[in-house]
């Protein structure tokens, strides 16, 4: 498999520490990770038309992504 960019510990490489701590510590931080993580995969299985999607499809893929990565760094910096 390729090198998949965007992964949480790659996006916040200072806060890996918390980020392992809080994936068992927090359960609501786990399932937006979980989720994250696989909107991730789904992401770049697409732009590498592994699974090609419309584009208006990969685009809200995108969104959603963004979204869960602001909440997740919120979570990390409280």
């Amino acid at each position: 498999m390729s090198h998949t960019p965007h992964e949480l510990h790659e996006e916040f490489p200072e806060m890996a520490d918390k980020i392992t701590e809080l994936k068992t510590s927090d359960a609501h931080f786990a399932k937006l990770a979980d989720e994250y993580h696989e909107l991730n995969r789904a992401v770049h299985r697409a732009e590498t038309n592994v699974e090609p999607v419309e584009e208006l499809a990969e685009v809200d893929m995108r969104k959603k992504r963004a979204v869960l990565k602001d909440q997740l760094y919120s979570m990390l910096k409280a």
